[in-house]
């Protein structure tokens, strides 16, 4: 994202809740992303469950709790400006870790639901080396998939886990997310889980447990 798309939106301003190990301390970050209602202490409570000594967390809140007012599946003009507002968020919370000596190839974003959906819109429209994109219940936002997104994810560690019966999600949105990010040259892993409905279960907290594990063991 370049500075001209900069827009001081409804999502700047708000604040970006903290946990883990102290930035100063950290070895690696989670950017966590909450969905459409919840809230970033919310993210921060799923990801103590499995935290590690050395990982930092960082989770913006949206204003209102919601990130953008429409489905993701909308026209994206019928999302902004929070959806753009959302994105830049993301952007502010890598740049405080990058700030306190973390590099992004050690920052991993973890979102669910309309994060998911943020936080894999930020990895496709910014691509470069990652510590992973962990999107649950989740998918690249538009009305249609872009044919191709310019930049290389060098092998960032992609993880895509959602219902195949989700109320939210339709699994072709996965599958299309998927076949984007693998012509990125990120390496995915693409989970369904039968019936499971709309949340996060501990086959993926397991997961995403292991690609933290992968930076700081």
């Amino acid at each position: 994202m370049n500075a001209g798309d900069r827009v001081d939106g409804p999502h700047q301003g708000q604040p970006l809740v903290t946990d883990g190990t102290d930035l100063a301390d950290a070895e690696a970050a989670l950017v966590l992303t909450h969905g459409r209602g919840a809230t970033a202490r919310g993210m921060l409570q799923m990801a103590d469950e499995g935290h590690r000594d050395g990982v930092a967390l960082l989770a913006p809140q949206a204003a209102r709790q919601t990130w953008y007012p429409n489905s993701f599946l909308a026209p994206v003009d019928r999302n902004e400006p929070g959806r753009q507002s959302g994105l830049w968020a993301i952007g502010d919370a890598i740049e405080r870790a990058n700030d306190a000596g973390i590099p992004t190839e050690r920052i991993v974003l973890v979102g669910f639901s309309q994060g998911g959906c943020l936080a894999s819109e930020y990895l496709a429209r910014n691509p470069r080396r990652y510590g992973g994109l962990a999107a649950l219940s989740g998918g690249l936002i538009g009305e249609d998939v872009d044919d191709e997104y310019p930049g290389d994810l060098e092998g960032t560690p992609v993880f895509l886990g959602c219902s195949d019966v989700d109320p939210h999600i339709p699994v072709e949105r996965v599958h299309e997310t998927a076949t984007v990010f693998e012509s990125m040259g990120a390496d995915v892993t693409k989970r369904l889980y039968e019936g499971m409905g709309h949340g996060v279960n501990d086959d993926e907290l397991e997961f995403v447990s292991g690609m933290v594990a992968d930076l700081v063991d």
